[in-house]
């Protein structure tokens, strides 16, 4: 098998409370990509964004790790545990701050099956480097 074409995608619950102080319930899907090892992708529907249209935000497999047991992350994306049994994902955009709340047995499988792909410090990193100095010359 082509691990380079390998991604994991699972489906999880949230919790979505904006500035507004709404609260709405979103479906949201957890991918992890071993052609992108470092990174998780956190999409998330039209109806639970600001423009109406289908977001991602993409953040660090290990921020997700470390946000599980302890307050982590800096700049545009936070993460702490809220209780044993929920995580908060904090997103910053100019648009404004969204939070989220998961249950953190749901984040502990996603992140399970993405080691499953990828064992954690087997990240292939100097393709990662290259894809994203391609990204930032927009060679890619």
């Amino acid at each position: 098998m082509d691990l380079a074409h390998v991604t994991v995608r699972q489906t999880a619950r949230a919790r979505l409370f904006t500035e507004e102080e709404r609260e709405v319930s979103v479906t949201a899907t957890l991918r992890y990509t071993s052609a992108d090892p470092l990174a998780v992708h956190l999409d998330f529907p039209p109806e639970a964004a600001l423009q109406g249209e289908p977001v991602t935000w993409t953040f660090g497999r290990t921020l997700l790790e470390e946000g599980l047991s302890g307050p982590a992350g800096g700049g545009d994306v936070h993460i702490w545990p809220c209780g044993p049994e929920r995580t908060v994902v904090e997103f910053r955009s100019p648009m404004g701050l969204a939070l989220l709340q998961f249950d953190t047995a749901a984040l502990r499988r996603f992140l399970l099956r993405s080691h499953a792909v990828v064992a954690p410090g087997s990240e292939d990193l100097a393709s990662a480097v290259d894809r994203g100095l391609d990204a930032l010359l927009g060679k890619s």
